[in-house]
């Protein structure tokens, strides 16, 4: 199970200077509320559980294309159980989730956490005691996606683990992993 909160810039430049726009509109007084073209409603001081499409078993088209992406990036079947509500907030950069996963066996959090900052592309980010934890202001302008806030599920147990996870998806999207995944091929000599 996961939840999204995807930036502006998920809808391009114009989703991002609606949001400039806007928040310029309500706070110097010009607007109450700010317009809206771009999102299905305004976005300043605001977030929006719709992002592309609804379709007809009630998710919209950006929650089954997490969906898919996850079955296929996991090797999953495709009955396998994945849900993902998508929502848009009023940041510019750097999407995150909220991500819950149950286990087969019991989760060991301090193995999760060293295999987390052991991991190429991940950056581990989870002293909540300092209150260090995932921000997009934090992982704007970073190529590796930081995870924190790990914990045992309180609905899974010892058979599930949550995080949050955010990433700058305008530097480390498909391109980068694209080019990711060719260097790890070009020096495991896979040509």
């Amino acid at each position: 199970m996961m939840s999204t909160y995807q930036a502006s810039s998920g809808a391009g430049q114009p989703g991002m200077d609606e949001l400039k726009e806007g928040t310029r509109a309500v706070i110097t007084g010009e607007r109450d509320v700010a317009e809206n073209s771009v999102f299905a409603h305004p976005l300043p001081f605001n977030v929006i559980p719709h992002i592309d499409k609804f379709q007809e078993n009630g998710y919209t088209k950006e929650e089954m294309k997490v969906t898919w992406e996850c079955r296929k990036i996991c090797s999953l079947p495709d009955d396998f159980p994945v849900s993902c509500t998508a929502v848009r907030i009023p940041t510019f950069r750097a999407h995150s989730e909220v991500i819950i996963v149950e286990t087969e066996e019991k989760v060991d959090i301090e193995a999760a956490r060293k295999a987390f900052e052991e991991a190429p592309g991940i950056k581990l980010v989870d002293d909540t005691e300092k209150e260090l934890y995932p921000m997009p202001l934090t992982a704007t302008g970073q190529y590796d996606c930081e995870v924190g806030r790990l914990r045992k599920s309180l609905v899974f147990g010892d058979y599930g683990i949550e995080m949050f996870v955010v990433g700058d998806q305008l530097l480390r999207g498909a391109a980068l992993n694209a080019v990711l995944v060719a260097e790890y091929m070009a020096d495991n000599d896979c040509f």
